[in-house]
């Protein structure tokens, strides 16, 4: 791992926790919509990798375990946790392509709602029997409420032109 990668990495790590103790929306089980603070971490996946962008999440996702954990099972803590948010540094895989950022953002955001969605359905069915409601499709509703409109925030965001020059002027700095 280069000087700058790590650097870069930090700086994302940190300006996503602090995004994240930002809840615009908390949702009682877990979860919340925050401003932005998935964009940090998958902009590290396309700066750098998806190796470097999976290594920045799994430590995004650790300290977010340390800071504020909800856990009932060791297999829930890794798949919503290191596992989860290590899915957003797969934005990496889009890097060299046409609006790479928005495909890594989706394809990452997609891969993190996975992760929730199995921890929904495998530990936290009880839940859905308050609203009547088949555990699937609960989980479902639950985890996308919170990260589909993170995502959509964040892509009102990138469409901004000054967001967008600052994004390319950073990517330029990041990988010279």
């Amino acid at each position: 791992m280069k000087t700058k990668e790590l650097v870069y990495s930090a700086i994302a790590i940190a300006i996503a926790i602090v995004l994240s103790q930002i809840k615009i929306i908390r949702l009682p089980q877990g979860g919340s919509i925050t401003p932005f603070s998935m964009l940090f971490i998958v902009l590290i996946g396309y700066w750098f990798g998806t190796t470097q962008g999976v290594i920045c999440g799994i430590t995004y996702g650790l300290l977010q375990l340390i800071i504020d954990p909800w856990v009932v099972h060791p297999a829930q803590l890794l798949l919503d946790y290191p596992i989860a948010f290590g899915a957003l540094g797969l934005s990496g895989l889009f890097r060299r392509t046409q609006n790479g950022l928005m495909k890594g953002l989706f394809i990452g955001a997609f891969c993190r709602f996975i992760c929730h969605f199995l921890t929904g359905v495998i530990f936290f069915a009880s839940y859905a029997a308050d609203f009547n409601m088949n555990p699937t499709l609960y989980s479902m509703a639950y985890n996308i409420s919170y990260i589909a409109v993170e995502v959509f925030l964040t892509v009102i965001l990138l469409f901004l032109p000054p967001v967008d020059d600052a994004i390319k002027q950073l990517k330029r700095s990041a990988i010279s």
